[in-house]
C-alpha cells in the first residue's frame, strides 16, 4: 500500500537530515505543499528555526510571468518563510533521497485575495464577507483556480498532484483569535452560514426560481432560532435541499475544468487527486462532493479518516470506475492535533478493511520525535 507523507517544503530546506528522517519512516512518497494558504508552523526539528509564519496565501516557487501577464488575479510569491523555488529545492532534496514527489496545491482558500480583491469573496445573508473563502461561482474567480491549479501542480519532479480545497469554502476556518464558537452551529446552520450572495450567486438563485432579497431573509429566519440557542429546524434544511443543487453544480464545473487543466499541461501517467468528503454540503479543504462523479473527474481522492473510516466508505461503495482508482485515507499522525500515532497500525486496518487502496500521513513536518518513532514502530508505511 503506498503510503505518502506531507511536507512543507521548509520542513526540508536548510536541514540536510529531513529527507533521510522521512525516507527512514518507510513512506514511498512525499506530498510536497508548492501553493499553500497562511499558516503559522511548528519545525521541531530543524537546525535553524522553530516556527515559521506563512504570512499568506502563496506558491512556493517562481511563477511563469508569460502565464500571468495581463491577468487581473494572479498568485502571490511566498516571503522569506519559502522564497524563490522552495518547492523545487525541498523536492530535489527528497528525491535523492529515493522519494517520490506529489506536489499539494490549495485552491479556493487565499485571504490575502480576499483582502486585495473584495469582490471576489464569498458574502453571507448578513452582508458579512469571507475573505478567506473565494466564491467559486465567480467566472474570474474559476478562472484564476483554474490556471492556478495546472501551474502549482505540474511542478518539475512532481509525478502527480493532490487539490485541497477545490470547491466551497465558507464559515469554518480557523482564524488568528477565532471568537465564532459561542454559539454552536450544526451542520444545517453551517451551511446556511456559508451560502454566498455575491452577484455571481444571486444570478444562480434566481435561475433556481429564488429572488436572491427573498432567499436572504428566509436564511437570515431560519438561523434565528439558532442565535437564542436553540435549533435550525426544518426551514433551515429545505433551504439546504433547495440551494444545495446548484452549488454541487458550481463545483462539479470547477473541479472538472481544474483536472482538465492539471492533464492538459501534465500529459499522461500524472496522478491528479482531490481532497474530498462524501456529504456534499461540506465546505473547506476537504470540500463536499458526489462520490461518484468526483470518482469519475479525477483519479481518486484523499479522504479525512482521523475520526474513522465512515467517510471512505461511500467512496467505496460507488465501485471505482478504474481498478488504479485511488481512495487515500489520510491520518492525523500529530499528537498534539487530535492525532492517533500510538494507534496507527490498528487505524490502518480499519480504513483498509473499507477499501483504502492508499494512506497519506499527516503531518511529518509538524510531528513531534515521539510521533515519528510511533509510525516507524507500526510498520504501516513500509
Amino acid at each position: 500500500m503506498r503510503t505518502s507523507a506531507f511536507l512543507y517544503p521548509w520542513d526540508v530546506i536548510g536541514d540536510p537530515d529531513a529527507p533521510a528522517r522521512i525516507a527512514d519512516l518507510g513512506v514511498s512518497q512525499v506530498t510536497l505543499a508548492s501553493a499553500y494558504h497562511s499558516t503559522r508552523a511548528l519545525t521541531p526539528r530543524h537546525p535553524g528555526h522553530r516556527i515559521v509564519t506563512a504570512e499568506h496565501a502563496a506558491v512556493l516557487y517562481p511563477t511563469g510571468e508569460l502565464h500571468w501577464r495581463g491577468a487581473e488575479l494572479r498568485p502571490y510569491a511566498a516571503g522569506a518563510w519559502a522564497p524563490g523555488d522552495a518547492f523545487g529545492r525541498a523536492a530535489e532534496a527528497l528525491a535523492a533521497a529515493g522519494l517520490d514527489i506529489h506536489s499539494w496545491v490549495v485552491l479556493a482558500h487565499n485571504s490575502r485575495l480576499g483582502a486585495e480583491h473584495p469582490g471576489t469573496s464569498v458574502v453571507n445573508a448578513y452582508g458579512d464577507r469571507y475573505p478567506w473563502a473565494p466564491c467559486i461561482a465567480q467566472p474570474r474567480v474559476r478562472a484564476f483556480l483554474v490556471a492556478l491549479a495546472a501551474e502549482a501542480a505540474v511542478r518539475p519532479g512532481a509525478l502527480g498532484a493532490e487539490l485541497e480545497s477545490c470547491g466551497w469554502y465558507g464559515l469554518a476556518h480557523p482564524h488568528a483569535h477565532d471568537k465564532v464558537a459561542g454559539v454552536a452551529l450544526d451542520d444545517t446552520a453551517q451551511y446556511l452560514m456559508s451560502l454566498c450572495f455575491c452577484p455571481s450567486c444571486g444570478q444562480g438563485y434566481e435561475e433556481l426560481g429564488f429572488g436572491a432579497e427573498e432567499l436572504k431573509a428566509r436564511v437570515r429566519r431560519a438561523l434565528e432560532p439558532v442565535w437564542r440557542g436553540g435549533a435550525v429546524g426544518a426551514a433551515g434544511a429545505g433551504l439546504l435541499a433547495a440551494t444545495l443543487g446548484f452549488r454541487t453544480g458550481v463545483a462539479r464545473a470547477l473541479q472538472e475544468a481544474v483536472v482538465r487543466a492539471v492533464r492538459a499541461r501534465a500529459g499522461a501517467g500524472f496522478q491528479v487527486l482531490l481532497h474530498a468528503d462524501p456529504r456534499a454540503s461540506r465546505c473547506g479543504a476537504n470540500v463536499g462532493v458526489d462520490a461518484e462523479h468526483v470518482l469519475g473527474v479525477a483519479d481518486g481522492v484523499v479522504v479525512p479518516c482521523s475520526g474513522g473510516p465512515e467517510l471512505l466508505e461511500p467512496f467505496a461503495a460507488v465501485g471505482a470506475p478504474s481498478p488504479a482508482a485511488v481512495l487515500a485515507a489520510n491520518l492525523t499522525v500529530v499528537s498534539g492535533m487530535g492525532g492517533r500515532p500510538l494507534a496507527l497500525a490498528d487505524d490502518v486496518a480499519r480504513v483498509m478493511a473499507s477499501g483504502a487502496t492508499e494512506l497519506r500521513l499527516y503531518h511529518a513536518g509538524l510531528a513531534s520525535d515521539a510521533d515519528l518513532e510511533a509510525v516507524r514502530r507500526s510498520g504501516v508505511a513500509g
